[in-house]
């Protein structure tokens, strides 16, 4: 049964900062039925900043929650159906958002781990480079990623790290020890900038816990930077085994 549509918006300019953690860091959040899904046996979580623009829930704008950031950590993970197909996913640690009521949804209706921060952002052209930077504040601390690309895209590489970190299209929730939530994301294949230089300034331990303490200093594995496109995602189901 195909699910209904539950949110349409577009995902633009997607900063993504990924780091390489001992897979016992992400253990305590790992959904019930999946499994870590590593990178060349790397265990990775990302710091993933973007913008959301034209959003629709159930079809409907909500006022003033149309267009806004979110920044978000992340961890990758596989689900095999009891038919035995693989459903490469997500896991969020946690979500930040600007906007109160997508917080309030997200947390009473689906589980999920927003939490609601003065925001912003900042995209700026300058002849052939990009340069896209999300702020937020936290603890009285202006937190933010930020990066410089060239602004010419590239299509993703097959089995590259970049179709790796892109091409995960479901979700998992962690609702209990033996339930998990699963919901779908749809969208094309996304062309990537090349990035050229990047800023990291997060209070990893305050936001994210002890088990992420060690990103303040650690140099990033990696650092991406895709355009995006319009998304929609559907309504998710339970999965008890």
């Amino acid at each position: 049964m195909v699910k209904r549509v539950f949110l349409k918006a577009e995902w633009r300019k997607l900063l993504m900062i990924n780091y390489e953690v001992d897979v016992k860091a992400i253990l305590p959040y790992l959904p019930a039925y999946t499994e870590p899904d590593l990178y060349q046996g790397k265990c990775l979580v990302s710091i993933v900043g973007f913008m959301f623009l034209n959003t629709r829930v159930k079809g409907m704008k909500i006022f003033n929650h149309i267009n806004f950031e979110e920044v978000n950590l992340r961890f990758y993970n596989t689900y095999k159906t009891p038919e035995g197909e693989v459903h490469r996913g997500t896991t969020f640690i946690k979500e930040i958002v600007s906007k109160p009521a997508i917080t309030f949804i997200a947390n009473t209706l689906y589980k999920e781990k927003y939490v609601t921060l003065p925001m912003g952002h900042a995209i700026r052209e300058h002849g052939d480079e990009l340069e896209v930077e999300y702020r937020w504040r936290y603890n009285r601390k202006v937190n933010l990623i930020r990066c410089k690309a060239e602004k010419k895209l590239n299509p993703l590489a097959q089995n590259s790290l970049e179709e790796f970190i892109t091409e995960h299209y479901r979700g998992y929730t962690k609702l209990s020890l033996t339930e998990t939530s699963e919901y779908a994301v749809e969208h094309p294949r996304w062309e990537i900038y090349r990035v050229t230089g990047f800023q990291v300034d997060i209070d990893f331990e305050g936001l994210y816990g002890a088990n992420f303490a060690a990103l303040k200093d650690q140099k990033p594995h990696s650092v991406l930077l895709a355009e995006g496109s319009d998304i929609l995602v559907r309504g998710g189901r339970k999965i008890r085994h």
